[in-house]
């Protein structure tokens, strides 16, 4: 008996919807890019959720037997991974980025090791250089994946830094005990070293149709990354600079990093507002509490303020809650889990 086929519609944010059909058993994503249509994806197995989607009208179930990193609540409000889901009718699903986003190309490339700097007591940021003739194409937020030497395994990492530094690339590494790259970057890696990169990869990046808009960052721990390279961003675009503000924490003083780098960019930018925390042992200016808990009323500057979270899962959506009780639309709420790899 022949698969039945069913008509799915992806609406993209520039207003552009194209449509294609799909088998029962066959996954959306595989059926998307049978038929040509650029989608941002990358482990094809729900672990990533490059490839969320909003159900906006008909059926579709995540596989039988299938895992993803989706919560039951997400779920229930028409959230899927379209590498899992399958269409039960036809239908149509919103996604949050334009139809070009997705087209761009994912490279190899190497890049040396040009410096490896302790700048905190669990982060060590990474400095490297493209090989001559390489490139590496992304946007503020995107993570690239990183093959440790001699270990065989990928560690993904979003840069620190911006496309207009290539082919200079900055990632920032937080050490775990037994870690695969924190055992490298410790105990064995020299400049000159050859590193393979491959990327850009994910969905959680600056979206370019907001930029006019009050901006909040929220980031912790190495979670900064994404968040400087967003700042750049906005900082190197031409026009008018939106009210920005940023919130980061760490667990204890000792273990924040950048500050520096945040101080540099918040004198480039009158617009932008600074908040460090910190869980315990506050002194100074740093405030005692989660970058969360020193959000506050008047934080919110109008309607249209996007905010950017990226840091763990518990952070992530406590500040999500917190900035929707402040006014900010749940659309405009853009996040990236941060995961510790070993």
């Amino acid at each position: 008996m022949q698969d039945p086929l069913h008509t799915v519609t992806l609406n993209f944010s520039d207003g552009v919807s194209r449509s294609f059909s799909v088998g029962a058993e066959s996954s959306i994503l595989d059926a998307a890019l049978q038929a040509e249509i650029p989608l941002l994806y990358q482990c094809r197995s729900g672990s990533c959720s490059s490839c969320i989607a909003q159900l906006a009208e008909g059926e579709a179930h995540t596989r039988a037997g299938a895992s993803s990193t989706l919560l039951a609540n997400e779920y229930a409000a028409g959230q899927r991974l379209l590498c899992l889901c399958q269409a039960r009718s036809d239908c149509t699903f919103d996604l949050d980025y334009g139809s070009e986003v997705g087209s761009r190309v994912v490279s190899e490339v190497h890049a040396f090791v040009d410096k490896v700097e302790r700048i905190a007591s669990n982060v060590v940021r990474l400095t490297l250089e493209l090989a001559d003739g390489d490139w590496l194409e992304f946007r503020p937020g995107q993570f690239v994946q990183v093959q440790v030497p001699g270990f065989g395994v990928l560690r993904s990492y979003s840069p620190a830094s911006t496309v207009a530094s290539l082919p200079k690339l900055q990632l920032l590494v937080r050490l775990l005990p037994g870690g695969a790259m924190s055992g490298f970057l410790q105990e064995k890696a020299q400049v000159e070293d050859v590193l393979t990169l491959s990327g850009p990869f994910g969905a959680f990046f600056l979206r370019e149709e907001h930029k006019r808009a009050p901006h909040i960052f929220v980031a912790g721990g190495t979670g900064l990354a994404p968040i400087l390279s967003m700042i750049d961003s906005l900082r190197q675009g031409s026009g008018r600079k939106p009210p920005m503000l940023l919130s980061f924490g760490c667990a204890t003083p000792d273990a924040l990093f950048c500050l520096d780098d945040i101080e540099l960019r918040r004198q480039w930018l009158p617009t932008l507002e600074t908040r460090i925390c910190v869980d315990r042992e506050a002194t100074g200016e740093l405030h005692q509490g989660s970058p969360v808990s020193a959000l506050r009323e008047g934080d919110v500057r109008g309607p249209d303020t996007v905010a950017y979270l990226c840091g763990p899962q518990p952070m992530i959506d406590a500040a999500s809650a917190r900035l929707i009780e402040l006014g900010v639309a749940p659309a405009n709420i853009f996040s990236e889990q941060f995961v510790a790899s070993h």
